[in-house]
């Protein structure tokens, strides 16, 4: 008797598939989370950039000089060009 069940339990689960939907759910999860430690490295580099960015407006409001590269506009070269005649 207790074969029997054992034999009808088998078959039972081997007429399903719920086996194979639970593989299937399982690999989908693991994609997903692969997903999501790659955009929350980008939101941990996104937020590093924004607490150093709020730092340097901190000391622009301390009257601190800008630190890095200067503006575009302020790093091009005159020309100096001598129009008067001698």
């Amino acid at each position: 008797m207790k074969e029997y069940f054992k034999r009808l339990w088998s078959a039972l689960w081997a007429k399903t598939d719920i086996d194979e939907k639970a593989e299937a759910i399982l690999e989908e999860a693991k994609s997903r989370i692969a997903e999501m430690k790659k955009e929350l490295a980008d939101v941990k580099n996104a937020a590093k950039n924004t607490i150093a960015q709020v730092k340097d407006v901190a000391d622009a409001a301390k009257g601190k000089k800008r630190r890095g590269r200067k503006p575009y506009y302020k790093n091009k070269k005159k020309s100096k060009i001598n129009n008067s005649k001698n």
